[in-house]
């Protein structure tokens, strides 16, 4: 049976030409087939820049960012998709959506750490923005894994180094191999690559371990999720809880009044679309 999820990037995608047509390309290696994965990315204008690196250091700017992909999730189950998945590291208002919708939401980093404990009894995660660092601790806190996480470290390279390494990655990878080792040493027995960029770079290039630990194709993992979560709710009805208030189900019409009132409801389409 066919399916349809919505992509949900924290970038403007047509911003990155190269690193959008990797994750197509990526997409249709490991997507079963059937499986369609629509790519969405922020509004076009929403950065000053070809990336949102800036925006992401401050947690208020991910906060205000998150409207977006809250708005994103409304409008992937109106318009008829079978999952949702928040196709970045940070997960800006994961909880927040997934509570708001009746089909799955799935998180970037959280379908990461939980495969990652599958493979190994610890994982380690590396980014290119240093400031994730925090934010990606107190995730796998919140996600009840504080304790399998060994660290989180700097991979010593920054976004457009990794742009640019589509066309020669060589270099690139030393440098990774290089930081995973570092991560190893610390006690890493998976390592996750933290943003997409980075992860997709490595699956293209086929770099899945570092010494014998298991580099992690995260994207996979991400689509894999999704993908089971789906058939879990048409095989048996399974849904996440609706009950408490993490995950409550506010009302929908309430919602929109409250994007109207903030002046925010221009980010909500209406009706279905295919």
């Amino acid at each position: 049976m066919s399916m349809r999820i919505w992509h949900q990037s924290f970038t403007v995608l047509s911003d990155l030409g190269a690193y959008d047509e990797a994750l197509r390309s990526h997409f249709r290696k490991v997507a079963r087939p059937g499986t369609e994965i629509h790519l969405h990315g922020m509004r076009e204008g929403t950065y000053r820049s070809h990336y949102p690196g800036d925006d992401i250091k401050y947690a208020a700017l991910q906060y205000l960012h998150g409207l977006q992909f809250i708005a994103a999730g409304i409008n992937a189950q109106e318009q008829g998709f079978d999952a949702y998945a928040i196709s970045t590291l940070p997960e800006p208002a994961l909880k927040e959506t997934r509570s708001l919708l009746d089909i799955p939401v799935v998180g970037y980093g959280e379908s990461a750490m939980l495969t990652a404990c599958m493979l190994g009894r610890t994982f380690g995660v590396l980014v290119f923005i240093d400031e994730l660092a925090e934010l990606v601790t107190e995730n796998a806190a919140r996600h009840g894994l504080a304790s399998r996480l060994s660290g989180v470290r700097h991979v010593g390279f920054r976004f457009a180094d990794v742009l640019a390494a589509f066309d020669d990655p060589t270099a690139l990878i030393e440098r990774f191999t290089l930081a995973a080792r570092e991560l190893i040493a610390q006690g890493a027995e998976v390592i996750i690559p933290g943003e997409a960029p980075l992860n997709v770079l490595l699956a293209t290039h086929g770099i899945n371990q570092v010494d014998g630990v298991p580099v992690l194709d995260s994207l996979g993992a991400w689509v894999k999720q999704a993908e089971a979560m789906v058939d879990l709710r048409r095989a048996n009805g399974t849904r996440t809880c609706k009950r408490g208030y993490f995950s409550a189900q506010a009302s929908p019409q309430r919602v929109r009044e409250l994007f109207a009132f903030y002046g925010l409801d221009a980010f909500l389409q209406t009706g279905a679309q295919a």
